[in-house]
């Protein structure tokens, strides 16, 4: 079974919002993003101030997916370059009284939290990779244990925050599914991603070069789930970003022998998993 390039990651997500101008400032003066730029319909913000980390579409007639009711998002993951940025997003969410979710998850701490159609959003920090333990059966050890918060809270300190760092990134992406195995068929034996760890029956994680993961799976809304409707909020697409042409001709030949539908466009080639999850593949 082939194996995706070791240096594959994920670049950005296009996110739909029911209220262009309420999530743009959710974006901004909440999360810390950039506006990079902004149209009647669509907002990229950055973290950089050069380049997309996440792209807001305001969908016409919008509906908000009730949470665990569809197949598509669970959440979207933006990575800081260190735990004292980490501290940081704390107090400024704290300072915000936004509602915020936690868990130290031993390869990383994590912050969970919903944006204003309930998009769910994590931010986290990564601990240092030579401490991630794995099994017997060559899994990563993760957890959902509290979050030191107190200790994140003093590496912040009193110093200023300047909004979300140049180095964030998107980490992951978690989304619902309505199969495991089918799942598993499409993101590993067809991308190549390699399985990190199984979270029971209900949930499957998976990366390429060895990160903890780079999606995660679940069936968690049900199994059989449904997509939710195409004017539904959620996810539109993410970027699967691969290191050179050669790796992404080889990646869309096997989808095409497999029977994926592959759209070449400007910013890449896109197809969908089968619950019409977006993958936009770029270099």
């Amino acid at each position: 079974m082939p194996v995706i390039h070791p240096e594959t990651h994920i670049g950005y997500v296009q996110i739909k919002v029911s209220h262009l101008a309420e999530s743009v400032a959710f974006y901004r003066d909440v999360i810390g993003l950039k506006v990079l730029g902004q149209n009647a319909s669509t907002a990229e913000m950055s973290a950089d101030g050069k380049s997309p980390l996440v792209i807001l579409e305001e969908v016409p007639g919008a509906v908000r997916i009730p949470e665990r009711s569809a197949a598509g998002l669970y959440h979207f993951a933006i990575l800081l370059p260190s735990r004292k940025e980490l501290g940081f997003a704390l107090r400024h969410l704290a300072e915000h009284r936004v509602p915020i979710g936690q868990g130290d998850h031993l390869v990383s701490e994590a912050l969970y939290l919903n944006d204003p159609d309930g998009n769910g959003i994590e931010i986290y920090a990564d601990r240092p990779r030579d401490t991630w333990q794995k099994d017997k059966s060559g899994h990563y050890i993760m957890a959902t244990d509290p979050v030191d918060w107190e200790s994140l809270l003093a590496l912040a300190g009193d110093e200023a925050w300047s909004g979300m760092p140049a180095g964030a990134v998107i980490g992951h992406v978690h989304f619902h599914v309505g199969d495991l195995k089918e799942a598993e068929r499409f993101y590993c034996e067809l991308l190549g991603f390699e399985i990190t760890l199984r979270f029971g029956p209900s949930a499957l994680f998976i990366a390429a070069g060895g990160y903890h993961h780079h999606i995660g799976l679940n069936t968690w809304a049900g199994s059989g789930v449904r997509p939710a409707p195409a004017n539904g909020t959620g996810l539109r697409w993410f970027t699967l970003v691969l290191p050179d042409e050669g790796e992404l001709k080889r990646v869309i030949g096997l989808l095409q022998q497999n029977g994926i539908v592959v759209e070449e466009r400007p910013d890449g080639f896109f197809v969908q998993d089968p619950w019409q999850i977006g993958i936009v593949l770029t270099v």
